[in-house]
């Protein structure tokens, strides 16, 4: 504006006044096109009704995948994760953490939008929730502590065997039925790292977890728990997304491909495990 107003005022004051109207008004309209050329090239808001953000569902105890670390403050893979998914689609996310075992109800009860934090993809949870494709492959370990005289499956004869309440290794030892019919209890607990507890307080022989989640923790008391040879099975995580929500689920199949396509997924990756581990 300060640009047409110089070029205004520096009119020849000797000009006949026919040509300083002539002169004024192709100014005024010079203005005019330019703030019309600046109003069309503001971007293009959402469409009426589109989401804006997406509100992730999670477990804020599962290191690595989703945890607090010493300020408070909401970390890890599946955080990195989702960060740059949200980021791609132009959304705003927010991070909730919720009951795990009532995951299902959160997220068809809309109080989330998704559940992306380790969720393992099983015929079960499909009928009443929708699957991303797998990033990541998982197994369910079993730990025992350093000194624990347990070697194999059929040494959990007769012992208290824990796991997270809600989660996978529930159903992959309940799907074991020969190894789940030998154990004298099975023992939920909220999140892994309680479980992990009353293992070192001999409260538990062994426990079930994800090996991400297990080998993280293991790695931080270097030399207190081993891991058996055996496990409970292989299985893929997926994010969960409500069955009537098809175009948010297509949105996020396209840009975790894209991520792993471009490297973006391994970078993360690494940067929680050392290596590239995404499926």
């Amino acid at each position: 504006m300060l640009r047409w107003y110089r070029i205004a005022v520096e009119i020849d004051s000797s000009a006949e006044p026919m040509k300083k109207i002539a002169a004024l008004l192709m100014i005024a309209g010079l203005v005019t096109l330019a703030a019309c050329g600046k109003k069309d090239a503001e971007p293009a808001k959402p469409a009426a009704g589109a989401a804006t953000a997406v509100v992730v569902g999670l477990d804020d105890n599962f290191p690595p995948m989703g945890f607090r670390d010493d300020k408070n403050q909401l970390v890890g893979f599946d955080i990195d994760m989702a960060k740059e998914a949200a980021n791609r689609l132009g959304m705003a996310v927010e991070f909730k953490p919720i009951d795990w075992s009532a995951k299902e109800a959160e997220l068809n009860g809309k109080r989330v939008d998704v559940l992306w934090n380790g969720l393992t993809i099983t015929e079960e949870r499909k009928k009443n929730i929708s699957f991303t494709a797998p990033y990541m492959t998982n197994h369910q370990i079993i730990m025992v502590t350093t000194n624990s005289p347990i070697k194999a499956k059929a040494d959990l004869a007769g012992k208290i065997v824990g796991a997270q309440d809600g989660s996978s290794a529930v159903d992959a030892i309940r799907k074991d039925e020969k190894t789940a019919a030998s154990l004298k209890e099975v023992k939920t607990f909220g999140d892994n790292v309680t479980a992990l507890m009353d293992l070192s307080a001999g409260r538990l022989d062994a426990i079930v977890v994800d090996e991400v989640v297990g080998r993280y923790l293991a790695s931080k008391r270097t030399g207190e728990y081993r891991v058996l040879d055996e496990n409970f099975g292989t299985e893929d995580y997926g994010v969960g997304v409500r069955k009537d929500d098809a175009e948010l689920l297509d949105k996020l199949n396209k840009t975790l491909a894209a991520m792993k396509q471009d490297g973006t997924a391994a970078k993360i990756s690494a940067q929680w495990f050392g290596s590239d581990i995404t499926k």
